[in-house]
């Protein structure tokens, strides 16, 4: 009897490689063995029996990556010390896969992180340039996973399509028509000639066409629910897997003994609607996907230097290959770019999670999703903006934190119970029927297991929370993922910042007392401004627009303190009192800029806030279902004005720097609420990231931040109560098509334990519950969607 390879599971022949009292079949194998176990990941083999892929041994077959100009057309990111890759690996099959690919970096400490997304097969790795793109591929190859390099297949935009589902729903579709077809002698009960001529053959082909259907088409489900169950949790997969088994037992037994037809058309329809209903929630992801690679996907705008040397705000996908581009502190690059002028200090965290900054000078290249750290710089797009790099930043996993963890989708949370209540029901009624009628013991059993499959609970929240993504991306509310509408079904507190958020950036009024500025400091100060994105030094600037831009030798921006410049010797400073060192007084009950030239105090700008339109009715009514509070970072002169538009109750903070309101919203989450965070992205990072749902306003300005989990519109910000309202509804929407469900199950139970349940009964009952599910979800989501707009 042959024996199997420790490693990949393929069968040994007479060459087989006997290694530390393991078989093997190749050296290559035995190779990927000694590698993973000498770096620790001798766990790999503890997710799957013989999980991995014998490695491949074509020698020179990634000669062609030592060409310079290719790898640089493969590679996303590389500034010379730091390199991003994505590649597409087909040879990704399971968990293990996943668990290896993602630990990369411990067979090799030049690569930092690998991210994997399964379902589109690809590994987004980020490594030091000194390793390369060839040695990296190699590394993969060496462990089975050669990864599939074509030229022509990174220039598009869409992923690799999974033609394992379609095939999968081809053969199921074509068993259950056939199939179905076969059944009907018997439904209608011909007469005694079919059945003794013809039944024992037409049996017997519907069982040989549930085979492939069992064994191929469903072989997802079992495999998932085999991880759940080793990984001790009981997923929505688990009783899916377990109707589909029993049904074709009980129906292949039925028919080997002669004893009834079968469930073969129940089990080859169960599989079709279930696999179209993943085809249709694929394509679902894929069209959001779509959208927002192409559409826009969030508000940001830059600011592009005209060919009159005219800086006017633009939406960033109308950024096109040549256009000059300003680039101000805490601002993102939204396309690879050629530094044009001024000292870039390039912060790249977001594409490869270093934080140390890198220094560049005039004429080196940029690289898009980089962050300048500084003063503003102008730059020279080299590329179109592609939104669909922007999003992958979004949600890149430097930036992921515990919101995942610390909250469990609805479908898996039923699942759970669903799957021990039904165990329960089959074992009570299997023991009742024994005592009543032995024979009748495991045919009630096996019924009850055929008919409680909860397909139609596996297809209710990914096509409820599909069309509501859709639907609030069309109304300028975009989110991370499907989870932030669950999340923010949860919420009981809505946290707001003042300035840029609940206050308006254009418009205000401002006035200004004290010293005069001459030319030479207005000038100065105007410059400083220049390379802020703070909302009122971008009020300032544009108010300073007659004093002419002077070069700068120094740019420091202060959170929630204020800016420092220096040019030719002289020094401005210009924010909150303390910073320029001028002591509290009168003016300090306003929204003030003071200013400070050469350590004497010139004067102050005072702002008259402006508030969006609708904010007062807003809080008005979200004021019935949540709490409200206000963190300021700005001082308390606007609380009387505040305290008339807001609802009493309204809680209000002031003089709040970016610590403080992190962990303001992390003690009220240790206290048991859900906080919504609504800030604009700048000094509220923190408790945007910290808060269970984190919400950035975008007016126009790229101040995007992958801290949040939805950007909304600044037009917008008075739908806000409606977005929560939808998010309910959604959440609504999903557990009255479990409740379809359940009455679909109620219903089949009954026929179930009373002994009823005949095929016919079931063939009808299991689609119908599908399809209704499917229909139900489609109209409400479309419902809630008519009552946004």
């Amino acid at each position: 009897m042959g024996q199997s390879c420790y490693h990949c599971g393929l069968d040994c022949d007479a060459d087989r490689i006997v290694f530390q009292e393991k078989v093997f079949c190749c050296a290559g194998c035995k190779t990927v063995y000694e590698i993973l176990s000498g770096n620790g990941l001798e766990g790999y083999y503890k997710l799957e029996k013989t999980p991995g892929i014998s490695p491949e041994q074509k020698a020179g077959k990634y000669d062609f990556l030592d060409n310079a100009d290719l790898q640089q057309r493969l590679l996303e990111f590389d500034d010379g010390e730091w390199a991003v890759v994505n590649l597409y690996i087909p040879q990704m099959h399971c968990s293990s896969c996943i668990w290896v690919l993602e630990n990369l970096h411990k067979l090799d400490d030049r690569v930092r992180s690998s991210q994997v997304n399964f379902p589109r097969k690809t590994a987004r790795i980020t490594f030091r340039s000194a390793l390369g793109l060839k040695a990296l591929v190699l590394l993969m190859a060496t462990i089975g996973y050669a990864p599939h390099i074509s030229l022509e297949d990174y220039d598009k935009k869409e992923g690799a399509v999974n033609r394992s589902l379609i095939y999968k729903l081809g053969v199921a579709g074509f068993a259950f028509g056939n199939v179905m077809l076969l059944s009907f002698p018997e439904y209608f009960e011909m007469d005694e000639y079919w059945l003794n001529q013809y039944k024992p053959f037409f049996r017997l082909i519907m069982f040989v066409m549930s085979l492939p259907v069992v064994f191929y088409a469903a072989s997802d489900y079992f495999r998932s629910a085999w991880k759940g169950l080793r990984a001790g949790i009981l997923n929505i997969d688990v009783p899916i897997a377990l109707g589909i088994a029993v049904l074709f037992l009980r129906s292949t037994w039925e028919i080997m003994t002669d004893t009834g037809q079968g469930f073969f058309d129940s089990l080859t329809g169960l599989l079709f609607f279930l696999l179209l209903g993943r085809y249709f929630q694929q394509r679902t992801y894929d069209f959001l996907s779509f959208e927002r690679d192409y559409k826009s996907y969030f508000p940001i705008g830059i600011t592009r230097i005209n060919t009159s040397g005219k800086e006017e705000p633009v939406d960033i996908y109308k950024i096109k290959e040549g256009d000059r581009l300003l680039i101000r502190n805490e601002e993102i690059i939204p396309a690879d770019a050629i530094l044009l002028r001024g000292k870039a200090r390039i912060d790249y965290s977001f594409v490869t999670g270093e934080s140390d900054p890198v220094t560049k000078i005039s004429g080196d290249s940029l690289f898009a999703g980089g962050k300048q750290l500084g003063e503003a710089i102008e730059v020279q797009a080299v590329k179109n903006v592609s939104q669909s790099y922007l999003t992958q930043l979004w949600s890149n996993e430097v930036f992921q934190n515990d919101k995942s963890t610390r909250f469990r989708d609805l479908t898996n949370s039923v699942s759970k119970y669903f799957t021990i209540i039904i165990l329960l029901i089959a074992l009570i009624s299997g023991v009742v029927w024994f005592m009543l009628d032995a024979s009748k013991a495991i045919p009630v059993i096996t019924a009850i297991l055929i008919v409680a499959c909860p397909c139609a609970l596996a297809l209710s929240a990914p096509f409820t929370l599909g069309n509501m993504l859709r639907i609030f991306g069309r109304n300028k509310f975009y989110l991370k993922d499907a989870q932030v509408i669950e999340r923010m079904a949860g919420l009981n507190t809505v946290v707001f910042d003042k300035t840029g958020t609940i206050t308006s950036g254009l418009g205000n009024e401002i006035t200004y007392s004290g010293e005069d500025l001459g030319e030479e400091e207005g000038g100065l100060l105007r410059s400083a401004l220049r390379n802020s994105n703070h909302p009122l030094s971008r009020q300032l600037y544009e108010l300073l627009d007659a004093y002419d831009i002077k070069p700068l030798e120094s740019f420091k921006e202060y959170a929630g303190k204020g800016v420092e410049a220096q040019s030719d010797g002289a020094l401005v400073r210009a924010g909150s009192s303390s910073f320029v060192g001028v002591e509290q007084d009168a003016l300090s009950l306003k929204t003030v800029v003071h200013v400070g030239v050469n350590n004497t105090y010139k004067g102050a700008y005072t702002f008259y806030n402006k508030y969006r339109k609708g904010i007062a009715s807003l809080f008005k009514r979200l004021k019935r279902n949540y709490e409200l509070v206000i963190l300021s970072g700005d001082n308390d002169s606007e609380k009387g004005n505040l305290e008339k538009l807001l609802p009493a109750g309204t809680g209000m903070f002031f003089n709040q720097k970016p610590d403080d309101k992190l962990e303001y919203v992390r003690f009220h989450q240790q206290e048991g609420a859900g906080v919504m965070m609504v800030g604009d992205g700048l000094n509220d990072a923190g408790a945007l990231q910290q808060s269970d749902v984190g919400v950035a306003i975008a007016e126009n300005v790229n101040v995007f931040s992958p801290a949040c989990d939805a950007i909304l519109d600044a037009s917008k910000i008075q739908e806000l109560d409606r977005y929560l309202w939808a998010s309910l509804k959604a959440v609504t929407i999903i557990k009255y098509s479990f409740i379809l469900s359940f009455l679909y199950n109620i219903i089949g139970l009954f026929f179930a334990v009373t002994g009823q349940l005949s095929p016919v009964v079931a063939a009808i009952l299991m689609p119908i519950s599908s399809l209704t599910v499917v229909g139900f979800t489609t109209l409400a989501t479309g419902w809630v969607g008519k009552r946004l707009k």
